[in-house]
This record gives C-alpha cells, structure tokens and sequence, in this order.
C-alpha cells in the first residue's frame, strides 16, 4: 500500500475567472487545479509555490488555506486504478506575481497536460473540473470550510 501523500493546490481567481490545468485523457477533457505533491522537508506554501512554476510557468503569491480535501482513491471515480491512493490535498488561495501573465508554460508539466486555461467561475458547472465541490463552493462564493473529507 502507498503512504498518504500530501498536496499543495492553488486556487487562483482573477476577473471571475479560475486558473485552471487542462487534462486530456481517455475520457476526454478534465481540469484540475495547479498543484502536486509536497516534498520531504518543503513547507506546504512552498510545495504549491514551486508546483506552479513547474506547471504553469508563473510565480505566485500564496495566501490563506482555504480547503483540506482527502482523496481516498477505493471510493471514486478512478478506483479501478487508483484503490491504493490516499491523498491529503490544501487548497490554498493565490495570485499571480504577474497579474497580466498571458503565457502559461511550465518547466514540468503535468502528465496528460495540454494547456493552462482561465474559466469563468459560471461556465464550472458545465466543465470536468477536479474535485467538482472545489468549484461549486467557489462559484457559490461560500466561505471557506476548510476540512472538507473525502469528497469529489
């Protein structure tokens, strides 16, 4: 069996907009938010610093933890493949350092990563985003409830 893994994500919003990664995989289309795994001895904050310089090819500036989400693989979507996946994911809020950034290119992108894309927070409803709560809690502008459990 995997560790529990931890993961810092970025929530960056920006004229109504999510910053967003675009996934594509065999069942077409998803987005996920800019992020991954912490490494041994990195504080969370720094872990979804240098995440998003490797994904999406900006500094940021983050800011307050918003959601700690478990993601416990045996009981979604994926579980064919992903039963043995405990994951321990902080959403934390963040801005770009360069508000009109208009590339988007990482050092070490995601796999299956094509694009990095801004969505408008009312076009959610109608993507693949990953964990579709996430959004729903952002497009409701609900405040933060930070401990969410294991949720999609």
């Amino acid at each position: 069996m995997k560790p529990i893994r931890n993961s810092a994500k970025a929530v960056i919003i920006h004229d109504g907009r999510l910053l967003v990664i675009r996934l594509e995989d065999q069942y077409g289309t998803a987005y996920v938010f800019p992020g991954g795994g912490q490494e041994k001895g990195e504080e969370l904050k720094d872990a979804v610093a240098r995440e998003c310089l490797e994904e999406i090819g900006q500094a940021v500036t983050v800011g307050e933890l918003l959601h700690i989400r478990e993601y416990i693989g045996k009981n979604h979507e994926f579980a064919e493949w992903d039963a043995d996946v405990h994951q321990v994911e902080f959403y934390f809020e963040c801005t770009l350092k360069d508000a009109g950034a208009t590339v988007f290119e990482g050092s070490n992108p995601d796999d299956h990563q094509v694009a990095v894309e801004w969505i408008a927070l009312e076009d959610l409803p109608s993507v693949r985003l990953y964990p579709k709560t996430i959004g729903e809690l952002l497009l409701k502008r609900l405040p933060s409830r930070i401990y969410l459990g294991d949720l999609n």
